[in-house]
């Protein structure tokens, strides 16, 4: 079960056991990355400088296939210009977001904000697949074109739209109006608030002296 594994991660992998052979609380590797305010701080503000960095560099190339911007400059310059910043954000903003999860990895993954964050994340993924296997297979035919194909336009669109809501989600996930301790009804189901709960009670009771 991989509510069980998460908790693991959050409360007893690095952790010191005492005589019993029992968690000592708050001493896990991920709490203590979680009590780190430096650390935290230094992780949270690459994170979003790096994103700020992918996500600005990804605008710019939609915007081109939109047809918005740079409308006398060839695709590919554009592309081949900005790719290098791209996959240079996308890697540092990846290993310092699997850091911030890490942090608190339980909470983040029976959140449902977090949860949709994840499903944009999968389907902007598989549309920048789309784009540069299918779409951008012919890119030499509208290459210098100041509007490109109508296929090109919809999958920048697409491409916009997904990247939005999960810079959004993402900054909601990291309140609490979301999480299992107050969602109800549809959204509690959708977290499976109840399985955190039964990992949750599991916990307290390896951890209690």
């Amino acid at each position: 079960m991989l509510s069980t594994f998460l908790a693991y991660l959050q409360f007893k992998l690095g952790a010191q056991f005492d005589n019993s052979g029992h968690a000592i609380s708050d001493t896990s590797w991920s709490a203590q990355l979680q009590g780190s305010e430096r650390l935290w701080m230094l992780l949270e503000g690459t994170h979003v400088l790096t994103l700020m960095l992918f996500a600005g560099s990804i605008l710019f190339v939609d915007l081109r296939l939109l047809g918005v911007t740079f409308k006398n400059t060839p695709v590919s310059k554009v592309t081949d210009t900005l790719i290098p910043y791209t996959v240079a954000g996308f890697i540092v903003m990846l290993l310092t977001g699997a850091a911030l999860f890490f942090a608190n990895p339980l909470e983040y993954y029976h959140n449902v904000i977090f949860r949709l964050k994840f499903i944009f994340l999968i389907a902007a993924a598989a549309n920048i697949f789309y784009f540069h296997y299918r779409v951008q297979a012919n890119r030499a035919a509208w290459d210098n074109q100041a509007k490109p194909p109508a296929s090109a336009r919809r999958a920048a669109a697409f491409s916009l739209a997904l990247w939005i809501g999960v810079i959004v989600a993402g900054r909601f996930a990291a309140y609490d109006w979301f999480s299992c301790d107050t969602a109800q009804g549809f959204v509690a189901a959708a977290a499976q608030c109840s399985e955190r709960s039964v990992t949750l009670a599991a916990v307290e009771t390896e951890l209690a002296p």
